[in-house]
């Protein structure tokens, strides 16, 4: 596509549609399942009042509804918030309280990882007791309290607000592989003031009792979809998305999200006949009260979609929010940085800084191995945050109104949710119409010789990669006299694409899956190269368990190797 075309598509980006949309959302809570569909219905009769075509499927999703929680201690009555897929306690549960120990994250790459003291959280302290532990319920530290025995878990959230989330780590709606990590334990968040007198009680002694009210189920949700038709390639498709449903209101996280989508979607059919390939929209339910339910729905029952034609993933989560200045903790895989960074210069100027993709947001799409780039976009700087004694969190630009009542209108801002729908189109446009897709494998090849560096010098003696590691570089070398017969004309765009579609399909799965193709991973940490991640542990590992680590070791090898020359002979093929 020319320069002229794209600065006409971005040019004809404007705030009264999208804005309207913020406004609108911002008077209706989307967390219940019938106000969910209604603001579905809301967003398809914008799309209908612009003549975009618009489907809309009806899964059902098995989703977990949170409505009250409190905790009563030492003569007193504390209110909190339920994480969805919490066990429904209505009755109440009374046990002795046990303080495990847990830093707070400094930063969102932390956010989703365990952080509890080991040595306090040991089976004999916590067993038939309610675990009071600081930082959000996230689903490793739930998971784990549970299975040591905990009988319930009173997280201490950060600030002055407790937090809304979800705690379990089954991705999506449960199969039966997945129903055995069910949790089944009352939990509670509650704010820092009333943690600390908790952590107070427990460290007397104190018993808690933990109430929740929840409800739980299957329901059926509309999923909206726009496809914008491709003019050259249509059966070839970028897939742009994210959640509808929100915590409470949530106008920072995630109705300038849909607002964006919905801008974009106009923009894109008026100007249809200059796209190349496809570009899909979707917009989730599911995603506050199912762990990604809409999303993994539609990953599921379009598998084979997916897997054939979708060229790259992009989720748009929390836009636009105030004092928004910077494209810091963009995740992306590594293949697409540098197209990333290109589309945010191009539009503001700035930097980026990225970062690898965490297992949360909508990323539904790892298993099925297609590119991606983007989560959330623009936030606070580190400065900024630091002066306003903010924490870390999960959206809304770094605003602490993140998953709590206080995700008002006053955490949108009209001049940064323009930017951050230029950024949007134009990191989408770089890709749909690319004569060659500007994914560069060679990044992720100088990823993979770093991790297995890393967990080589871990490992010492014990173990060898070096067979992986040969690997790596045969396909490195693969890739540039693959990009320098593009670069000469002797190798087609269309080839070199269909190389680019190929190497998506092994080598994500590889790096961000430990679960076979089509199957959702748990919502915790995965390491780099996570079939080899356990070499990081050898050097603190009990000599017990180093020969089972080994064995892990070699067969994850065995995979890497495999896929890897699996990969080289796909780029080797090209004429």
């Amino acid at each position: 596509m020319s320069l002229a075309a794209q600065d006409a598509i971005l040019n004809a980006i404007g705030l009264e549609v999208p804005w309207e949309l913020v406004e609108a959302f911002s008077r209706q809570p989307r967390w219940k399942p019938e106000d969910v569909n209604h603001a579905a219905q809301m967003l398809v009769a914008r799309l209908q009042a612009l003549h975009v075509p618009v489907t809309v499927h009806e899964p059902d999703i098995y989703l977990s509804i949170p409505f009250h929680a409190e905790v009563r201690a030492g003569g007193a009555t504390f209110r909190a918030k339920p994480p969805a897929m919490a066990r429904d306690c209505r009755e109440g549960l009374t046990a002795p309280l046990a303080y495990v120990p847990a830093a707070y994250s400094k930063s969102i790459g932390t956010l989703f990882n365990k952080n509890q003291d080991a040595d306090a959280a040991s089976e004999e302290r916590i067993r038939g007791r309610i675990v009071v532990s600081e930082g959000f319920a996230i689903p490793g530290k739930i998971l784990e309290f549970e299975r040591k025995g905990a009988a319930g878990v009173i997280a201490v959230n950060p600030g002055a607000d407790s937090h809304w989330g979800i705690c379990t780590s089954i991705w999506g709606t449960p199969d039966l592989d997945d129903l055995p990590r069910k949790p089944n334990i009352p939990v509670a968040a509650v704010a820092n003031p009333d943690g600390q007198k908790l952590l107070a009680l427990a460290a007397s002694g104190g018993e808690a009792t933990i109430v929740t009210r929840m409800e739980e189920g299957w329901y059926r949700q509309k999923l909206p979809v726009v496809t914008i038709p491709g003019s050259e390639e249509p059966e070839r498709f970028l897939l742009l998305h994210g959640h509808y449903d929100s915590w409470d209101v949530g106008v920072g996280d995630n109705a300038t999200g849909d607002a964006t989508m919905l801008e974009l979607a106009r923009v894109f059919w008026q100007h249809r006949h200059l796209l190349k390939r496809s570009v899909r929209i979707a917009w989730w339910p599911g995603h506050s009260t199912g762990r990604y339910a809409g999303s993994t729905w539609y990953a599921d029952a379009f598998a084979q979609d997916l897997d054939e034609n979708c060229i790259a993933q992009v989720n748009c989560d929390s836009p636009g929010c105030r004092w928004a200045t910077t494209f810091k903790d963009l995740s992306l895989t590594s293949e697409t940085e540098a197209h990333v960074a290109r589309a945010v210069r191009e539009v503001c100027g700035l930097p980026i800084e990225a970062e690898r993709p965490h297992r949360a947001g909508d990323y539904s799409f790892n298993n099925i191995g297609i590119s991606s780039f983007l989560m959330l976009s623009s936030t606070m700087s580190d400065e900024d945050r630091a002066a306003k004694g903010y924490y870390a969190v999960g959206g809304c630009g770094g605003n602490i109104a993140w998953h709590t009542e206080h995700d008002l209108m006053d955490i949108a801002d009209r001049d940064n949710l323009l930017r951050d729908m230029k950024v949007y189109a134009a990191a989408v446009l770089g890709v749909v119409n690319a004569e060659v897709l500007p994914f560069d494998w060679r990044a992720t090849m100088t990823e993979f010789q770093a991790t297995l560096a890393r967990y080589q010098a871990a490992a010492g003696d014990a173990f060898d990669f070096s067979p992986a590691e040969a690997e790596v570089a045969a396909l490195d070398a693969a890739l540039a006299r693959l990009h320098d017969g593009v670069a000469s004309g002797r190798v087609a765009a269309g080839a070199a694409n269909h190389v680019m579609l190929r190497l998506a399909r092994i080598l994500i799965p590889l790096n961000y899956s430990r679960e076979a193709r089509f199957r959702h991973d748990p919502a915790l940490p995965v390491p780099p190269l996570p079939m080899v991640a356990a070499a990081s542990e050898l050097p603190s590992m009990p000599a017990a368990k180093r020969g089972f680590a080994l064995t892990s070791l070699l067969r994850g090898r065995n995979r890497i190797v495999a896929d890897l020359r699996a990969a080289r002979r796909i780029v080797e093929a090209v004429p």
